[in-house]
């Protein structure tokens, strides 16, 4: 048990799914886990483990923003042992070929500030997936009927953003999408030598003002858990 986790020694499955909702948590675990059990819910953010075609798997709400993955992750590493942390979550487009609907991998997480970045001073630190994960989910995307895209995203821990200037420049340079959790997670994975992934869902974009209605989340949300599924017992 940690300050933001209740599990007990055992509960913690090797392999944690990190959406950032709880409720969201709660949905995939009862969809596409046997035996779901919820093990933590300290601070309304649940967690669940149970088995995927007979692999352990923790489906473990993180919440918004990279402060707060910075400290599931680090509790789900550091005192429960986790090996792969796959976040699957939502993002805004930032390309026009990138659709909603469309599910991307990130290669390589940029961010402007983190919780890590001060340890590295003047060092732009790379945060950058694991490739055998990277890999294997591109893998397990092929043929399943949804837009797929790997390369650079952008983490921000703004939501609500006043800097156009700044899209553009993503834009600009190919970045495929925002979202808030992943350049902190890959940082930490690097840090204690785990594998880690984001996988994502595109629910909006920044360039359309296009959003996906909310009727149609469930099924786009669901390829993306299936392939991080896939892709963790590859």
């Amino acid at each position: 048990m940690t300050f933001h986790i209740g599990a007990k020694p055992g509960e913690i499955a090797e392999t944690v799914l990190l959406p950032g909702d709880p409720y969201r948590a709660r949905w995939a675990a009862e969809t596409f886990l046997t035996d779901a059990v919820l093990v933590n819910e300290v601070r309304g953010m649940l967690g669940y483990t149970g088995t995927w075609k007979g692999h352990r798997v923790t489906i473990q709400g993180s919440g918004m923003g990279m402060p707060s993955l910075s400290i599931y992750a680090n509790e789900l590493i550091r005192d429960y042992g986790a090996q792969t942390l796959i976040r699957i979550g939502s993002a805004g487009a930032l390309q026009h070929h990138v659709k909603v609907r469309d599910v991307v991998l990130a290669m390589a997480a940029c961010t402007a500030g983190s919780p890590s970045r001060t340890i590295f001073r003047e060092l732009n630190f790379a945060p950058t997936a694991d490739f055998g994960l990277l890999k294997a989910a591109y893998e397990a995307g092929q043929g399943r009927g949804v837009g797929l895209h790997v390369g650079a995203i952008h983490s921000s821990d703004t939501f609500y953003d006043e800097r156009p200037d700044l899209s553009e420049q993503l834009q600009r340079h190919g970045v495929l999408a925002i979202e808030m959790e992943a350049a902190e997670l890959y940082t930490l994975a690097a840090r204690y030598g785990r594998r880690a992934l984001a996988v994502l869902t595109i629910s909006d974009h920044i360039l359309t003002d296009e959003a996906l209605p909310a009727d149609q989340r469930e099924r786009s949300f669901a390829d993306m858990i299936e392939i991080a599924l896939t892709a963790a017992f590859a």
